[in-house]
């Protein structure tokens, strides 16, 4: 069984795959291209090389595992046609999420970036505007791993915390959870709303100026899930409604200069590193193992399997 890699995760670990059997390729996915070694592979494991690799070409490729959480760069006509298998990195970036949404929670209510301001100016002023979280209603427009992580967290801060999802499911950490048909109950009655939704048919453009309407006069308003999901002219032009506003995905990326979105001083920008952790390459390779181990070995069903047709 044959396997190809576009990150090197080092020889070491390397070492453990060829120990279950595979014979593991890497080639960097900045360089890759289709060529006889690669297009014989049976697995792919990789991140987004699919501008300059073709898998059309790679007619043994049964499995492809992504080492991101998002599948929207995946060439879906093609793996639904041919009905190879997807997983993906869930839960892999979730407790760096999780800090982020913690983090910019209390850096708004805080008022750090209006302090941090007046450092740079040297001004002496005191801040009277500053809140607590304590007390406060946190909505999940999404109940994944990253909002879980992030609720983990909160708990402790005596905050209470909502949650939607498709069938409104009870969720460990959340006090109440809510359908997707009930979206503007958790809009309405929520100080900080965190969106965490991947980019589906249903989801793109849900964050619309009908929600923002709805949502609560100096509320929150972050978003770490996919950019397309909130409907980038409608947040801009809602913007004063908000306490703040705490961004790390955009519709287009990187985001322009010219975007009003850079000019608010009630709007924290992060240029989609939420994510960033100096032990992502550990866990990261730790799913991709337990999964390889299973596919090749275990006869397990593999981890974090993604519906094509649903986008996740």
């Amino acid at each position: 069984m044959r396997v190809l890699f576009t990150a090197n995760y080092g020889e070491e670990k390397f070492n453990k795959l060829r120990e279950l059997g595979y014979e593991v390729f890497y080639y960097p996915e900045n360089r890759i291209e289709n060529n006889e070694e690669v297009n014989s592979v049976d697995v792919l494991v990789t991140y987004d090389p699919f501008k300059r690799l073709d898998i059309s070409q790679m007619e043994n490729l049964k499995y492809i595992q992504l080492t991101s959480i998002g599948v929207d760069q995946l060439p879906k006509e093609e793996i639904a046609k041919r009905n190879i298998k997807i997983a993906n990195n869930k839960g892999g970036y979730s407790i760096p999420i999780g800090e982020w949404i913690v983090l910019y929670i209390l850096q708004i209510y805080k008022n750090s970036k209006k302090l941090f301001k007046q450092q740079q100016d040297k001004t002496w002023k005191m801040d009277m505007s500053i809140d607590e979280i304590y007390g406060k209603k946190i909505g999940f427009i999404g109940t994944g791993t990253i909002a879980l992580e992030a609720a983990k967290r909160l708990k402790t801060f005596g905050v209470e915390m909502w949650g939607l999802n498709t069938e409104g499911t009870n969720k460990k950490y959340l006090d109440k959870c809510f359908s997707r048909d009930e979206i503007d109950e958790v809009l309405k009655n929520c100080d900080v709303i965190v969106c965490t939704m991947p980019a589906t048919s249903e989801t793109i453009g849900m964050m619309n100026k009908e929600k923002f309407d709805l949502m609560k006069e100096n509320s929150v308003f972050i978003n770490v899930g996919r950019g397309n999901v909130v409907n980038e002219q409608d947040l801009i032009d809602s913007i004063s409604k908000f306490r703040g506003v705490a961004l790390d995905v955009f519709e287009n990326e990187p985001l322009d200069k010219e975007n009003k979105l850079w000019e608010f001083e009630n709007v924290i920008i992060t240029p989609h590193n939420s994510w960033a952790s100096s032990r992502n390459d550990e866990r990261t390779f730790n799913t991709v193992y337990n999964n390889l181990k299973h596919y090749l070995l275990d006869n397990k069903p593999l981890d974090n399997i993604v519906d094509i047709s649903k986008g996740y």
